[in-house]
């Protein structure tokens, strides 16, 4: 991370509570429900909204700039993906709370209030998320514990299925290892500590990385489900789900090279490799018209 990332935050206006902070690709069948919920949640509260927008071709962007002539609009002129749009927001914010949150969310009445009112009683978090809710009422994977490849696999296999009736039956904040950061809260002094957002990450375990450095800076991070916000899951990388695949690919090996073992590495590398070899099998016999780009994921394993 570049010095100069942590001495832009240090000008704190005082009287400025609450910055929001939202990044947005292509968002333009969202976002403006997200921005209306968020509005009708932060009355009261001193505090901005602002856009990172990476460089939508939907015409998002200039609509939120007609419609929220409050709101302040970044606009790059290409896609720089998820951590370093939010590092550009989080350079140009003045509050001294910060709200991470996706386009495809709405916030439930009374949330935003109570993650702050959670930070704000107990100075010892470093990050509180509230319940992430679906289009079927389903509790989302909004939290969770230690990353390694036998967790992971447990986790897909076996604990996912159960995740919605667990949540369903447990409405009790807990201290979790790491928050989605489709709704993250935290405090400008945590996360100037902590570094910010990793920019090698472009899409997918950012968040996860930040909280384990969170945490090793001696906070806490809670999961408060008296806070809900409705989450639509993946709606900016539907319409690309191989370029998707192949971030989430990317990040997740680049993860395990910083915090996993050796070991879990090289797990994770024998299971990509065959599962790439298969998929390509396939695509070759299908005749799939992204066989060519398939073969990229094969470069992500030679990643040191």
């Amino acid at each position: 991370m570049k010095a100069s990332l942590s001495e832009n935050i240090n000008a704190l206006k005082e009287d400025m509570v609450l910055s929001v902070i939202l990044v947005n690709h292509n968002g333009k069948e969202f976002i403006f429900n997200c921005l209306n919920s968020i509005k009708e949640n932060i009355g009261g509260i001193k505090s901005e909204v602002i856009v990172v927008d990476n460089h939508s071709t939907d015409g998002s962007a200039d609509i939120i700039q007609e419609r929220y002539p409050d709101i302040r609009l970044l606009r790059n002129q290409k896609n720089l993906g998820f951590s370093k749009a939010n590092n550009q927001g989080l350079k140009k914010c003045k509050g001294n709370y910060i709200l991470i949150i996706n386009p495809d969310t709405r916030v439930y009445s009374g949330s935003i209030k109570k993650l702050l009112s959670e930070l704000k009683e107990n100075p010892d978090i470093g990050g509180v998320g509230p319940a992430l809710i679906n289009r079927k009422n389903d509790f989302q994977v909004s939290f969770g514990g230690k990353i390694n490849f036998f967790s992971e696999a447990i986790k897909k296999i076996f604990l996912n299925r159960f995740t919605n009736y667990q949540l369903k039956r447990n409405q009790n904040k807990r201290d979790v290892k790491w928050l989605s950061a489709a709704c993250f809260m935290s405090t400008r002094e945590v996360l100037k500590k902590a570094g910010m957002f990793d920019e090698k990450f472009f899409l997918y375990f950012e968040d996860i990385d930040l909280c384990m450095r969170i945490r090793k800076k001696g906070r806490r991070l809670v999961y408060q489900p008296n806070a809900k916000v409705f989450h639509e899951g993946g709606s900016s990388t539907k319409k690309r789900k191989l370029k998707s695949r192949y971030y989430y690919r990317e990040s997740q090996i680049y993860f395990y090279q910083k915090h996993s073992s050796p070991f879990s590495l090289f797990l994770l590398k024998v299971f990509l490799s065959i599962n790439f070899v298969f998929v390509l099998f396939l695509g070759f016999f299908k005749k799939n018209k992204n066989f060519k780009d398939r073969v990229r994921f094969f470069k992500l394993l030679s990643l040191k």
